[in-house]
């Protein structure tokens, strides 16, 4: 489905992540991830990538940052000579009640979640542009949809990136790159493990389909957004949550 195109990962040592990277190798793609903390599981990850016949290389930055941003993305340009896809999956959370949130962790959240989104896309924009079907895929959440009680810093910027996102696709439509928003759920990821058993009970009897999604599904419409076959779409915000926010 992206076979020959390159993918560019943020966030993409582990979890969704991870998979999304996987998948976009499964079916072709090139791929440059993105990590901010585990080399080693970055390293695995490429060597997983590698035994699909793709080129894999791995970048350490806190995308948070838009200077290192901007230098790692003009090395992934130089190594791979073109980028045809972006996927802003880096995120990170830091769960509070408003009362008891820090402005440190607000700012936290927003700098990673938001501004990261805002720092890469603004980056490789340009090189995305270069090519004959760029595609730009902002991994959201559902608590950016309909909130989420001890998420106000998660929330905004998750909302944020939605509206980031659908400005971006009215700006370069024109040069025939899309960008959409994919929402998930409950997804079982190490983030997600942390969470108290209560919560768990609560995602697996609330979600309609009475179960947390895995990385793999969140990857396969990833790599369906990035590919040709989604060409008409952009600007939307794709839920993948077992009917958690109908």
């Amino acid at each position: 489905m992206v076979k020959g195109k390159t993918a560019v990962i943020t966030g993409g040592s582990n979890g969704i992540g991870k998979a999304i990277a996987l998948n976009l190798a499964e079916n072709g793609a090139n791929v440059a991830i993105i990590y901010n903390s585990s080399e080693s599981s970055a390293a695995e990850v490429k060597k997983q990538a590698e035994s699909y016949g793709v080129k894999a290389e791995i970048y350490k930055c806190n995308v948070a940052e838009f200077e290192p941003s901007k230098a790692v993305c003009e090395k992934i340009a130089s190594d791979f000579g073109s980028i045809d896809i972006l996927v802003n999956n880096a995120g990170i959370i830091k769960d509070n009640l408003l009362l008891r949130m820090s402005e440190e962790d607000f700012d936290a959240v927003i700098d990673v979640n938001l501004k990261g989104v805002f720092n890469m896309t603004k980056h490789l924009s340009r090189s995305i542009m270069k090519s004959p079907a760029g595609r730009i895929i902002n991994i959201s959440s559902v608590s950016g949809v309909m909130g989420n009680p001890g998420q106000a810093n998660y929330s905004a910027a998750k909302a944020g990136v939605i509206g980031f996102t659908k400005t971006i696709a009215k700006e370069l439509a024109g040069k025939n790159v899309t960008c959409n928003v994919i929402a998930p759920g409950f997804i079982e990821t190490n983030m997600t493990a942390n969470l108290p058993q209560s919560v768990k009970d609560y995602a697996n009897t609330t979600v309609p389909l009475k179960r947390m999604g895995t990385p793999d599904e969140i990857a396969h419409v990833t790599t369906f957004l990035a590919s040709d076959k989604s060409s008409y779409i952009t600007g939307e915000v794709i839920k993948v949550d077992g009917g958690l926010c109908i």
